[in-house]
């Protein structure tokens, strides 16, 4: 139980093909990215997002995490999901949320679902690797050979110590 509220590290097989195996549609746009020739080899954190949430705030916290460890090589990742009915139906809605209120630049894709037998092939590893988000905004962070280092809840800010402790150790790794 403490390791679902806190946060836990993970070690996992790691499968990258599996993670990583993916072109996804940018949110709001028909650019389709493939997530192995931009993603692989990289430090990751990826983030189940939702527009209508009590932590739709962490977009801030995201952001600021972006523009700390981008040049550092750390690449966030933002999947908004409605699996727990708490996104737009709208997915122009979710891009003014996600990029006119909170000022988002890091790669924000379309919607997907995150859990049970509809959870996206990049979800059901994660899941795998570790579990399966059980909120919005649980952060996963990814090393650069594919395995999930890292799982913080909802409940964890994207700016809290924990989280950037994390980050940096990975990074100078």
């Amino acid at each position: 139980m403490f390791s679902f509220l806190f946060g836990s590290s993970v070690q996992a097989d790691p499968r990258p093909e599996q993670l990583l195996d993916h072109q996804l549609r940018r949110l709001h746009t028909d650019e389709v990215v493939d997530l192995k020739d931009r993603y692989q080899g990289q430090p990751l954190l990826f983030v189940n997002t939702a527009s209508h949430c009590g932590f739709t705030g962490q977009f801030e916290g995201l952001e600021a995490l972006h523009q700390r460890y981008k040049d550092r090589g750390l690449i966030v990742a933002g999947f908004p999901s409605n699996s727990f009915r708490q996104e737009a139906d709208d997915e122009a809605e979710t891009a003014r949320v996600c990029f006119f209120n909170f000022g988002v630049t890091f790669d924000m894709f379309a919607p997907i679902n995150v859990r049970g037998d509809e959870a996206h092939p990049i979800f059901a590893e994660l899941a795998r690797q570790t579990r399966a988000p059980r909120w919005n905004f649980y952060k996963y962070l990814i090393d650069q050979e594919g395995r999930v280092v890292e799982v913080f809840p909802s409940t964890t800010r994207p700016d809290s110590t924990t989280v950037r402790r994390a980050i940096e150790a990975l990074l100078d790794g």
